[in-house]
């Protein structure tokens, strides 16, 4: 099962440009099921949507209930921004979570959660963004913990772990990782822990998602970092569905001459 996670920078830079770029990324990995953040719905369009229609995918959407500050950031009272799944498998089941965050930091930002069909048994899948603010770790292990609350309250009647993709804005060895992960420290959630999926990757591969050689980069935002996840619950299921056979970048570079987004894509092979 091939999962992807990717952050789609919503409308900002030349965003019709990179609506052709994701998709000439999406068409050539091939995935079975894709976690999006920063997705874009607009003036009857909506992003997820057309991604779905042109990869023949089934499509779940969540739209984030404050959008007020990502609007003012384009100066359009109109766009929404929200979370999705794409799934080669129908969708039986979804819920949202509203991540908890203070006044000044609360933008609206979701955990969503997709049961998917798969023919061998079903698969709880779930995406989410965390609060970006660079001194918001507490913040964060706050979210990190309602998250893994979300995926407890899921995660029942199927062998197949727990797949829990996103941008959690957090470097590795941070916090709130650590504490949603729970395999360096005390689990959010007793017994629920998490394997990261590049912990599998080639070590001398590049890691960064947020990269400074991406030319929509800030490089004042600090230096190339990991900041989006693909993490599959542990252990395996019965008959090892779950397990991590490999893991890369994506969309790192561009795409029909442009950079498909601030992010680059997670992609992981998994057993099942």
């Amino acid at each position: 099962m091939r999962v992807v996670t990717w952050n789609l920078w919503w409308r900002f830079g030349p965003w019709r440009e990179r609506q052709k770029a994701i998709l000439a990324v999406l068409r050539e990995l091939r995935p079975d099921v894709v976690g999006l953040q920063e997705v874009w719905a607009a003036d009857g369009e909506n992003l997820a949507e057309w991604l779905a229609g042109a990869l023949g995918m089934h499509c779940a959407w969540a739209p984030s209930p404050a959008p007020e500050r990502w609007r003012r950031r384009i100066d359009d009272p109109t766009a929404d921004i929200g979370t999705a799944v794409l799934s080669r498998w129908p969708v039986t089941e979804r819920d949202v979570l509203r991540l908890p965050a203070p006044d000044d930091l609360d933008d609206g930002r979701l955990a969503l959660y997709a049961r998917l069909a798969r023919p061998g048994g079903p698969v709880p899948f779930f995406t989410t963004h965390f609060t970006s603010a660079l001194h918001a770790s507490a913040v964060r292990c706050q979210q990190a913990a309602a998250l893994a609350e979300f995926v407890a309250a899921h995660r029942h009647g199927t062998g197949f772990p727990p797949v829990v993709t996103g941008d959690f804005n957090a470097r590795p060895d941070s916090d709130e990782i650590r504490l949603f992960s729970g395999t360096r420290t005390a689990p959010a959630v007793p017994g629920q822990v998490f394997f990261d999926a590049w912990e599998y990757a080639d070590p001398a591969a590049p890691s960064a998602t947020w990269d400074t050689t991406n030319p929509y980069v800030h490089a004042g935002l600090g230096p190339s970092v990991r900041v989006d996840y693909v993490l599959v619950g542990a252990p395996a299921g019965p008959e090892g569905e779950g397990t991590v056979l490999d893991v890369r970048r994506a969309g790192h570079g561009p795409a029909n001459g442009v950079w498909p987004s601030d992010h680059a894509a997670v992609v992981a092979d998994l057993e099942g």
